[in-house]
């Protein structure tokens, strides 16, 4: 491993190590600490208040090409695609416009993705996407990116919304609706199975996760294959092509609040097209992998939600589609074999769909959840970084699956999809948001301080997009819905789950301010940085409070990036003998 540490402005590199603390040149705008990862990528540069760069992953390189592939459309082919077509249906208005929408979610997608790309080829060696990307663009006020994503990430850190459907369509097998505490008791077992099946290694949990995504594919071009059969006038269905005459028939009468609700489920539906990201420290050379992969696994979910909406359209009158809920798949089945055993036996495939979405959602959600905790602004350092002693992240799966018990269990089942799908839309764009205008941002700074080119570039018009996009889902949920302020698709108050988002966000700055400003100041100290090294060869930053009077001592002593000067040194002098 080798290791430069840069300071910017205008910095030349070369094989010189130079090491400069702010209070020795006051006219050094941001710090970098180059450094070169073991997934065969080109050195990371970045400011230096960022988590260290883990020379050897403790997660392992399990993540190739078909995992990539099969980790994104795991992710992507959950609940959504079988619960969400008779949301948007009612949202657009007709057939013809909703198929537009799943093609602008598709767009939205890929100029996000273009995002996240560049922003990986800056930080190849660093897991956690959002994680790091807005911990970069955003260094100063110094950790208030880190620990606001990171407190938010915590409280959104559950996956009751797919463990519901999931409920849902088990519970349908049997033949009868369940009663609210079924559910929640079934989405329940099924949410701790889903845990304990990614606990015990690393490998094994993406193999089979990839397992349960071909399957996931199979089912879905199984109901695509029905469907053709269905339009080909083959089965039960009298009318199968009564859908798509006068398509556009009905789109006039769609509401804005319409539209919008549409679009997120749209992107719900979707969601999990960046999943790969968070594993990009554990693919060897990730920028090629993902750009290649990623956009394959995007694409081809794209055709497969087109055909599998045609299928839908062709099996089920409008109607009852509009009303079909969270169990669209299920009446596809119903009025295509009818009420027989056949249509248990798909409905299973459909739950498993969702438990294999429920998978890829926990394995991204936890490295991001790991990635929060090294750059230090959680506590308990260890119980986030640590893999011991199954080489997993056993904190952050622990921290999700309580989570998502108490929302499982605080939310009316009814309303427990719609809410915490919602739940995250305002939190979602606004740090979506901060990203596109960071990557600006970012390419700024990086420029001036004469930091290596990426190997990837989004276009502008990509970018551009991506923020007039994001910037529309923060200002449309506050336009309410025809019929008053209790008409949403919720049963309470239809921007609930808004108020609730800036809320989380408030707490967030609230969390922050109190525990870098107000207490500092109070307790006299100030908060610094230090690396710390884990047993199982983790990585991590840990912040320290050092006393007021010891400040000046403390950072005599330690770089920028919180190493001992003198250990660094040493570091230095061993790597050139090498």
């Amino acid at each position: 491993m080798s290791r430069v540490r840069i300071s910017a402005k205008n910095a030349n590199f070369s094989s010189t190590t130079h090491i400069a603390h702010e209070q020795d040149a006051p006219n050094v705008a941001v710090q970098y600490v180059g450094e070169k990862g073991g997934n065969d990528a080109p050195a990371t540069y970045q400011h230096a208040s960022g988590a260290p760069i883990e020379s050897v992953s403790p997660l392992g390189y399990s993540v190739g090409p078909v995992t990539i592939t099969l980790l994104n459309i795991t992710m992507m082919i959950g609940a959504g695609i079988y619960s969400t077509p008779s949301s948007i249906l009612l949202g657009t208005g007709s057939v013809g416009v909703s198929f537009i929408w799943w093609t602008l979610g598709y767009l939205l997608c890929l100029t996000s993705g273009a995002v996240y790309l560049e922003f990986t080829a800056y930080f190849p060696s660093r897991s956690g996407s959002e994680v790091v990307f807005l911990e970069q663009a955003f260094p100063r006020p110094r950790w208030l990116f880190p620990t606001t994503f990171a407190v938010q990430s915590v409280i959104l850190s559950f996956g009751s919304a797919n463990a519901t459907v999931m409920a849902n369509y088990l519970i349908a097998i049997s033949g009868h609706q369940g009663t609210d505490w079924q559910v929640k008791g079934t989405a329940l077992a099924c949410y701790t199975l889903a845990t304990l099946s990614l606990v015990f290694n690393t490998k094994y949990a993406y193999w089979f996760s990839n397992g349960v995504g071909l399957v996931k594919i199979c089912t879905l071009l199984f109901i695509i294959l029905t469907g053709f059969v269905v339009l080909g006038g083959n089965t039960r269905v009298e009318r199968p092509l009564a859908n798509f005459q006068g398509a556009w028939s009905g789109s006039s009468t769609a509401t804005a609040y319409g539209f919008t609700t549409a679009l997120y489920r749209i992107i719900f539906s979707y969601g999990g097209y960046n999943n790969a990201f968070n594993v990009a420290n554990e693919v060897k050379n990730p920028v090629k992998s993902l750009k290649v992969y990623a956009t394959i696994a995007l694409t081809a979910v794209y055709i497969l939600y087109m055909f599998a909406n045609a299928a839908f359209f062709a099996a089920v009158p409008l109607d009852e589609l509009e009303n079909s809920s969270l169990t669209t798949a299920s009446l596809f089945f119903y009025k295509v074999f009818g009420d027989s055993g056949a249509v248990r036996g798909l409905n299973f495939l459909i739950a498993l769909a969702s438990f294999g979405n429920i998978i890829a959602v926990i394995i991204g959600l936890s490295r991001r959840l790991r990635e929060c905790g090294r750059q230090g602004v959680l506590p308990w350092t260890t119980f986030w970084v640590s893999t011991k002693p199954f080489g997993t992240p056993l904190g952050p799966y622990a921290v999700i699956w309580g989570l998502t018990v108490l929302m499982i269990l605080a939310v009316p089942a009814g309303d427990a999809f719609t809410f915490v799908n919602d739940l995250s839309t305002i939190p979602t764009a606004a740090f979506n948001l901060a990203m596109a205008v960071g990557l600006y941002i970012t390419r700024w700074r990086r420029s001036k301080a004469n930091l290596p080119e990426p190997e990837f570039k989004a276009w502008h018009v990509a970018i551009i997009f991506n923020i007039l996009v994001q910037t529309y889902l923060l200002v449309m949920p506050w336009y309410p819905p025809e019929g008053g302020q209790y008409a949403g698709d919720v049963s309470f108050w239809y921007a609930t789950y808004a108020v609730t988002g800036i809320a989380i966000l408030v707490a967030c700055a609230i969390y922050y301010a109190f525990w870098a400003n107000f207490l500092p100041r109070w307790r006299g100290y100030e908060l610094r940085q230090e690396l710390v090294h884990l047993d199982d060869g983790a990585q991590s930053n840990r912040l320290v409070k050092v006393a007021t009077s010891d400040v000046a001592d403390w950072d005599a002593t330690h770089d920028a990036a919180g190493r001992s000067i003198e250990v660094s040194t040493t570091e230095m002098q061993v790597k050139g003998k090498e």
